[in-house]
């Protein structure tokens, strides 16, 4: 069992991910995350403050960190790329963009995939343990839970019940 976020960097580098930790241990997220998204989840703040960087061994799937939360990234995508993507499909449909941006205002992306498609993990900030979901194209906004909390999808992530 995954009972810490250093249990699960372990993990990660023992499994060939290209991890960076945050040596500095603090994080600041730009103003347009932090506008959409009042509270960060204690857990996953607490793993921003300890992980700078951290891709999966195939390069195909990654967590969101501070520098992509910011643009500072070397990866293409932004970290609200699939709901930009989705805002793009709606076009000049005003009603749609607004159910669009509602939606992605309540699940807040925290791993990006282009294994098999795009594909992401996003905590649903309206839940009360922060349960995490999975979505993936076409219909990024149709999404299945799959851990009840952080600590629990890095654990599943650790055991392969999450291929990433």
């Amino acid at each position: 069992m995954v009972t810490s976020i250093k249990e699960f960097i372990k993990w990660a580098k023992m499994n060939y991910w290209d991890i960076v930790e945050n040596e500095n241990g603090t994080v600041n997220l730009c103003n347009e995350v932090t506008g959409k998204y009042k509270v960060i989840p204690y857990e996953y703040l607490k793993f921003l403050k300890q992980i700078k960087q951290c891709i999966s061994s195939s390069e195909k799937s990654w967590f969101l960190c501070e520098e992509e939360y910011n643009g500072g990234s070397d990866i293409e995508f932004k970290w609200n790329e699939f709901e930009i993507l989705s805002l793009e499909a709606a076009k000049d449909d005003v009603e749609w963009k607004s159910e669009i941006q509602k939606w992605w205002d309540r699940y807040f992306p925290i791993l990006m995939s282009v294994d098999n498609g795009y594909s992401f993990y996003a905590i649903d900030m309206e839940s009360e343990k922060g349960l995490i979901v999975y979505g993936s194209e076409p219909e990024f906004e149709e999404v299945d839970i799959v851990a009840d909390n952080f600590m629990e999808f890095l654990e599943m992530i650790v055991n392969k019940a999450i291929e990433i």
